[in-house]
């Protein structure tokens, strides 16, 4: 009996070891599927040839699906490594694009970068050591980190990750925690004190170690929020510059990171899986007037798409014969000469492109249709 059912047993499974796997197999599942419910009849009705063709289907399906995971998988992977290496082009340009812009690094500089243990810091050195290998001038890269002892702080984490990557380091240590936590009342905001104790400790190391900039890791999204900050509780049209010299005209201060986006930032620190350590001084604080900013901002970016764009580009198209500053513009002095003066009353004319509906439909307006005209089109008459 055995003899006779071996060869039809061998025979069978053939169809289903057969079968293509991979994305193209679903029609081949199905197909295994219809022939192991037609095979469990036989089964039930004690077949041995039917028992064994049903084994074999059963593991040809398991070897389909699992095909199937592993292809989506890969296809996955293959798609995660493409945004990743976009991002990462796109970061390294930006920065790349800072630096010349504001010439923040220049032949010969010896870089000091402020690692805090953040997300930012981290991008911060990571991006610099790869423009560093390619630049087309020499300079020199410092990491130093200002340990104030908090509580809990790990304290190996840093220098092992400084030591893995190869940059020069120092770890300036400092009890800075104790002093903000003896000065400032419960409840209040420790940013303002621990910033400026930080601040000075890292001028006087940048003096020790014969550094000509200080690097910085603010990005684009803490510029803006500087901006509203300032003029929300300040009464000020004030920013934060990719570059300045400090109070006490001994540093230059450069922040590299200009125009990257907060969120691309975290995602390309998330890619790297860098050791990102927690600040516990502000980081848990709750209602924070920068994590406000920070709230407002995101919100206008997920409702209008390109609102943060425009503002972040305004920051460099300043105007001050309109804005009311008359330390900047001679406003008591200006008189009519008769001739036209560029940059003049134009805040509102149509090729400001400020509410021009000259050749625009009313649906893309959002206006009425009789509102959807251009001051070219209005005639005027002469006064008599």
């Amino acid at each position: 009996m055995s003899q006779a059912t071996a060869p039809q047993a061998a025979s069978l499974p053939s169809f289903f070891n057969d079968a293509p796997l991979g994305d193209d197999s679903r029609r081949a599942v199905d197909a295994q599927l219809f022939a192991q419910a037609a095979l469990a009849v036989e089964v039930a009705a004690g077949s041995p040839v039917a028992e064994a063709a049903l084994q074999a289907a059963v593991q040809a399906a398991e070897r389909a699906e699992l095909s199937q995971s592993e292809a989506g998988e890969a296809a996955r992977a293959k798609r995660h490594a493409f945004e990743m290496n976009k991002l990462s082009k796109r970061l390294h340009r930006e920065v790349g694009q800072a630096i010349a812009d504001f010439n923040m690094i220049e032949e010969g500089d010896k870089v000091m970068v402020c690692m805090s243990g953040g997300k930012d810091s981290y991008a911060m050195l990571d991006i610099l050591m790869n423009l560093q290998r390619r630049a087309p001038i020499q300079f020199e890269l410092v990491a130093v980190n200002l340990d104030q002892k908090q509580p809990g702080f790990p304290e190996h984490v840093l220098p092992e990750y400084l030591t893995k990557v190869g940059v020069p380091f120092r770890i300036e240590e400092q009890d800075t925690y104790s002093v903000v936590k003896r000065v400032v009342p419960e409840g209040k905001t420790t940013c303002s004190l621990c910033s400026r104790l930080r601040r000075g400790i890292l001028y006087r190391v940048a003096t020790e170690l014969g550094c000509t900039k200080i690097a910085l890791g603010h990005h684009r999204d803490d510029i803006l929020q500087t901006m509203f900050m300032n003029m929300f509780f300040g009464s000020r049209l004030k920013g934060m510059p990719p570059k300045l010299v400090t109070d006490n005209g001994e540093h230059v201060v450069i922040r590299p990171m200009a125009y990257c986006r907060e969120k691309d930032l975290a995602t390309y620190a998330g890619h790297r899986d860098f050791p990102i350590i927690p600040c516990n001084l502000c980081g848990s604080q709750e209602g924070l007037q920068r994590q406000q900013m920070r709230e407002m901002i995101n919100d206008w970016d997920a409702r209008f798409p390109g609102r943060v764009d425009n503002m972040f580009t305004a920051l460099a198209n300043i105007v001050p014969s309109h804005m009311m500053d008359r330390r900047l513009y001679p406003f008591e002095t200006i008189q009519a000469t008769g001739a036209p003066v560029p940059g003049g009353d134009i805040a509102f004319d149509e090729d400001e492109g400020c509410g021009d509906t000259l050749g625009a439909t009313p649906a893309a307006t959002g206006l009425p249709a009789e509102a959807s005209i251009s001051l070219a089109s209005l005639r005027l008459r002469p006064t008599e």
